[in-house]
């Protein structure tokens, strides 16, 4: 039996174009849409087990990537959107009508990550986008629902894919967040 993770990468990780000029995230609606544009192409593509990030229907983990805040502007039917959750860190700018969460931001200055908005590539209405490179927060779809005695098929198919499966981030995103707060504890 396959393990379902999500459905941009069950039957396997698409790798991008490696040119893709961006292009216009679509929420679930029918009709009026909520529509963002997104310059240039994501990074650090990857699965997401946890809680808080957007899934569709019947996924297990959700599919986020990272761009600039000043490459993502709304382009329609942002009075349709509204803030998730504003005491998370990461502000989820989700449709009102559907639930599709089309951007995340953080606001703290502070944080490693402040610059970046958080996306769903598979609403791209364009495909090229870079694929998903790791799992992260595998655990935590225990969280979700998920019966601990699935994970080890759920890391195994996730490693199938070739999405290294992490408790965490990436160990390039660790990093860059450790010397995020090394920086600001020298400061």
């Amino acid at each position: 039996m396959t393990v379902h993770i999500h459905p941009s990468v069950d039957n396997g990780v698409k790798k991008g174009s490696g040119h893709f000029a961006g292009g216009t995230l679509v929420c679930k609606c029918k009709d009026k849409q909520v529509k963002v544009g997104v310059k240039g192409d994501v990074a650090h593509n990857h699965a997401c087990g946890c809680s808080q990030c957007w899934k569709p229907e019947g996924a297990v983990f959700s599919v986020i990537a990272v761009v600039p805040r000043e490459n993502v502007t709304v382009l329609e039917n942002g009075d349709k959107l509204h803030i998730v959750d504003p005491s998370k860190t990461i502000q989820r700018h989700a449709c009102k009508v559907c639930g599709t969460h089309m951007y995340g931001r953080i606001e703290n200055k502070a944080h490693p990550f402040y610059g970046l908005d958080f996306i769903h590539p598979e609403l791209f209405t364009e495909g090229g986008s870079a694929a998903p490179g790791f799992a992260a927060f595998v655990s935590s779809v225990i969280e979700t629902g998920v019966n601990p005695s699935e994970m080890p098929a759920i890391r195994a198919r996730l490693k199938e894919l070739g999405l290294e499966p992490y408790d965490c981030l990436s160990p390039v995103l660790m990093d860059a967040i450790a010397g995020h707060v090394a920086k600001a504890k020298a400061a």
